[in-house]
């Protein structure tokens, strides 16, 4: 049986082999960063280690190509530390075992960590080789990109010379992405007291359950429903209309995944038991038919529940369901220059009761920041007209679609001569390093590629090994057909 190492390209999988090796998970990577560090060192080339931990290697011209403009070729350290249950591995001691199926590459029970690790081991190969033509070089491998991207937030501007910077963190062999969505994570707090539920009240539980959800960024666009949003359909006319009071309330559990259920405890006076129901049967039955395609097994209930709670404060209680109810959510607003690619979009992703206080999470994202930020102030101006404060956080770039840019037209060509078909030229409505990375260098000329890699950020993580072979053909000839510098012409 093979090991990864003798797979072609052999230069490429021999580096990942070792990387393999080393535990790397996010905010845990320090002996990857040796190792990008050393290995840069022995090759005798330029090695600089940052404040952070960011590793840049400087590799010049091959000989002939000293006019040709300087290439930043970008990757992340870390990797996403999944595993099965009942695997066995220790994250932060452990190797990674990759092994291979058919014309695949898997782990054993864990993430492989191709994501980066493979564009990071591109970047070594062309760092090692002595016969690629290229003009000068500069590998960039950035640390903690999974849970933060908080290497490339804090990668000094200057530091880099190079003019075009070529990402190797996409997932899709054939796709050059030339766009990513920025983000930016907004909170909502409303303070509240709460009183005792008069006499002739029953409580019951209003839950949303069944949907999808999915990642908020790449599912965004299929329109699934939002358990909060479903949730404050049905409260705002029971609240207002038949003096219900809200108990408890809480929806959703991650930032950037759509919530996919959501409850609240109520307090019902008995006279309208019967009128409430009719309510929530006409909601069910509308959302049940609007997202039939979407989220089929959609569920809303209400039953009895034992415990009496306190009700928040009538007026409080219902100025905050109309403004959960109210506060932008799904796409914003599709790219005027990419079809079916996401500008703006919001995730109203969590409803959380604390003590005393009720806290609404959401996650902006955008390709243009001023559009991210006008939702946010959209978002603000709901929450203090009803009561609550607004505080926005995390803010990172987005990278804006540029379908001229100088150097796509080259990677094009450069695709089409090599395997005889265009290749798709796309954005991401999810986040790149390159957002940040260009807010820094605003003159940078960038694109983004990689390898085939399913699944990843889960132990069923597995890349297709051709396509590994095809990416590295494909940045070798790029590198050979880089465009003149436009530095001191």
């Amino acid at each position: 049986m093979k090991t990864i190492d003798q797979l072609e390209p052999k230069e490429v999988w021999t580096i990942f082999n070792e990387l393999a090796k080393i535990p790397r998970p996010s905010k845990h990577e320090d002996k990857a960063v040796e190792f990008a560090y050393n290995f840069g060192k022995k090759l005798g080339l330029e090695t600089i280690k940052d404040q952070i931990g960011n590793v840049i290697i400087r590799k010049p011209a091959t000989k002939g190509m000293e006019k040709k403009a300087g290439i930043i070729l970008e990757a992340h350290l870390d990797m996403v530390p999944q595993k099965n249950p009942d695997v066995k591995h220790d994250f932060k001691t452990d190797p990674i075992k990759p092994r291979i199926v058919g014309d695949l590459v898997y782990a054993t029970g864990t993430t492989l960590g191709a994501d980066n690790g493979l564009g990071v081991s591109m970047a070594m190969a062309v760092l090692k080789s002595k016969t690629l033509k290229h003009g000068p070089i500069e590998a960039l491998f950035t640390v903690d990109e999974e849970t933060g991207m908080s290497g490339a937030r804090a990668l000094k501007p200057g530091i880099l010379k190079g003019e075009i910077l070529m990402n190797l963190d996409s997932e899709t062999e054939g796709i050059i992405y030339v766009g990513c969505a920025g983000g930016l994570d907004g909170e909502a707090v409303f303070n509240y007291k709460t009183e005792k539920v008069p006499a002739g009240y029953v409580f019951k539980k209003i839950a949303v359950s069944g949907l999808i959800g999915g990642h908020s960024g790449m599912d965004i666009v299929l329109y699934r429903a939002n358990a909060n949003k479903i949730l404050s359909r049905i409260l705002v006319p029971v609240m207002r209309d038949l003096n219900v009071r809200l108990c408890k309330i809480a929806g959703g559990s991650i930032r950037n995944s759509i919530p996919r259920d959501a409850h609240a405890i109520v307090a019902i006076p008995k006279k309208n038991e019967r009128k409430v129901a009719a309510i929530v049967s006409k909601v069910r039955k509308e959302v049940t038919e609007k997202y039939k395609y979407t989220d089929k097994d959609l569920k809303v209930t209400i039953a009895p529940v034992k415990e009496k709670e306190p009700a928040i404060e009538k007026n409080t209680a219902l100025a905050i369901v109309r403004a959960i109810y109210a506060i932008p959510n799904g796409v914003n607003r599709m790219s005027d220059t990419v079809a079916g690619f996401v500008e703006t979009s919001n995730n109203m992703a969590i409803v959380q009761q604390e003590a005393k206080t009720i806290k609404v999470h959401s996650l902006m994202r955008s390709s243009v920041d001023s559009s991210k930020y006008d939702l946010a102030e959209s978002m603000r101006a709901i929450v203090e007209l009803a009561g609550g404060t607004c505080n926005f956080s995390g803010g990172y770039s987005g990278w804006q679609l540029d379908m001229n840019s100088p150097i796509l037209k080259v990677a094009k060509d450069v695709y089409k001569g090599l395997y005889n078909k265009e290749p798709e030229v796309t954005g991401i409505h999810a986040g790149l390093e390159c957002g940040i990375l260009g807010a820094a260098y605003p003159n940078w000329d960038m694109v983004s590629f990689g390898p085939t890699i399913y699944s990843p950020h889960s132990p069923d993580e597995r890349v297709e090994i051709a396509s590994v072979e095809k990416c590295w053909k494909y940045l070798v000839e790029l590198l050979k057909n880089a465009p003149a510098s436009k530095i001191n012409k």
